[in-house]
């Protein structure tokens, strides 16, 4: 059975749990730059780069990645939201992603492949990929609204990059997440595609979008609904929203995803909103309380959390969903043919 199946199997049967943030669990290490630069002989200081612990400090990276399957997660993350040249480069650490990725990569697979032999529950690895800070939809420069800092084959070739090393060192899936610009998705999409066809396996996507206002729209002006329809072509095993907002505020544009995506939905909030010191104060019983609501309406079947959250937050949040059915995916559309032309209907 491969990873897609096994995950389909699993999320027919349960709610099933993500991880929660790594940021907020590596802020609470406290580590100097020693510990972030290690023997890399980097030129630029590295305190605050935290895909490159990988390499420096992979126990960190490793105990992090344990902590959340003790709590009862399902799939874990590898620790590479911006481990792409485009990020690294403000660390003149692009020279490593290959390596930052690969190394991630494998820390997940083993605390993962060990929590499965434990229990014979499966265990998976998502492959993260994260946004970088280019946007193809929109010039970053007022004066000239048709400038892009990069293209769409550009961007492609950085994430292939990251995919390909992810895909090395035995990533289940590649998670395309935080999503602000639909466009880059596509790009992140087609770079997925080719580095699994490349390495000759099927590695499934998971698709993240986040919404940039209460109006549940993303930076390139996308409702979750027209996200759908415009990535819906790759397939993904699952779509879901993350980062944004708490669960409070993104309810309502989770249950119109759930309502037209004919595939697992995912969802992973902040925790709450951040205080006016960017930390975030929602205790773990209450993000559960939240997701708990979500799971009784039949929105999700993977939940789990984004900035703010901890192994607290996902252990509340396994207890808040258990026993509770999982989302019943909506019957695909229908393609009929009419006078020569191609019609999709929404089946009864």
């Amino acid at each position: 059975m491969n990873a897609r199946e096994a995950l389909i199997r699993a999320a027919g049967e349960r709610i099933l749990l993500t991880d929660g943030a790594f940021g907020t669990e590596i802020q609470n290490h406290k580590l100097d730059e020693a510990a972030y630069r290690g023997n890399l002989g980097l030129c630029k200081d590295q305190k605050g780069n935290n895909d490159i612990l990988a390499l420096t400090r992979p126990d960190v990276v490793e105990g992090i990645t344990r902590a959340y399957l003790a709590a009862g997660s399902d799939i874990v993350s590898t620790n590479t939201f911006s481990a792409n040249s485009i990020s690294q480069a403000d660390y003149g650490a692009e020279a490593l992603v290959a390596d930052i990725n690969i190394a991630s990569a494998r820390i997940a697979r083993k605390a993962a492949d060990d929590f499965a032999a434990e229990d014979g529950k499966p265990r998976f690895v998502a492959g993260a990929v994260g946004p970088t800070n280019k946007t193809l939809s929109l010039s970053p420069d007022v004066n000239d609204p048709g400038f892009r800092e990069i293209d769409f084959d550009g961007l492609k070739d950085v994430y292939r990059e990251q995919c390909e090393a992810l895909i090395e060192g035995g990533a289940d899936f590649i998670l395309i997440e935080t999503i602000f610009d639909t466009l880059n998705a596509k790009a992140g999409i087609m770079a997925a595609k080719e580095a699994a066809r490349a390495r000759g396996r099927d590695v499934p996507l998971m698709i993240s979008m986040t919404i940039t206002d209460l109006c549940g729209r993303n930076l390139s002006g996308h409702t979750v609904e027209a996200f759908w329809h415009a990535v819906r072509h790759a397939k993904p095993v699952t779509v879901g929203l993350n980062c944004s907002f708490g669960a409070q505020q993104l309810r309502p544009h989770v249950q119109a995803l759930s309502g037209v995506a004919d595939t697992l939905i995912m969802a992973y909030p902040n925790a709450g909103l951040p205080n006016e010191l960017g930390a975030y104060d929602e205790l773990p019983a209450q993000t559960a309380g939240f997701l708990r609501e979500w799971a009784e309406q039949g929105l999700v079947n993977i939940v789990g959390g984004c900035c703010g959250s901890t192994p607290a937050h996902i252990a509340a949040m396994a207890k808040a969903v258990e026993g509770l059915a999982p989302r019943k995916l909506p019957a695909p559309p229908v393609v009929t043919r009419l006078a020569g032309l191609e019609t999709m209907v929404l089946a009864a």
